[in-house]
């Protein structure tokens, strides 16, 4: 059974809230508080001094980790909302982008 866990988020990595108020939006991990519990903010309706305590099986979380974020709270343990804000919009482009690439390839 203990296959079946999924694997811990790290701090940077994006996720898509599944469930609350902000159902369908893209966060940033903050913090890891415990194996069940993270904090997550976006960098606007979510700042990261106000950041939003959520249970991991509420998120999905994403393969991309953001190494600027990850990088800035390493070195200070904090990070910019304009960082948060970027690498959220950073992982929607590359997205995007790549969903374009794969319709324009079928089509």
């Amino acid at each position: 059974m203990g296959s079946d866990q999924a694997p811990l988020p790290v701090p940077g990595q994006l996720a898509q809230v599944l469930k609350g108020k902000e159902t369908g939006s893209y966060f940033v991990i903050v913090r890891l508080l415990n194996h069940r519990m993270v904090e997550i903010a976006d960098g606007d309706r979510r700042k990261f001094d106000n950041a939003k305590k959520k249970n991991i099986s509420h998120l999905d979380l994403q393969s991309y980790v953001s190494v600027e974020v990850q990088k800035s709270l390493r070195e200070t343990g904090r990070v910019t909302n304009g960082k948060l804000r970027f690498a959220i919009a950073h992982y929607l482009d590359i997205g995007f982008s790549n969903i374009r690439k794969g319709e324009s390839a079928d089509g």
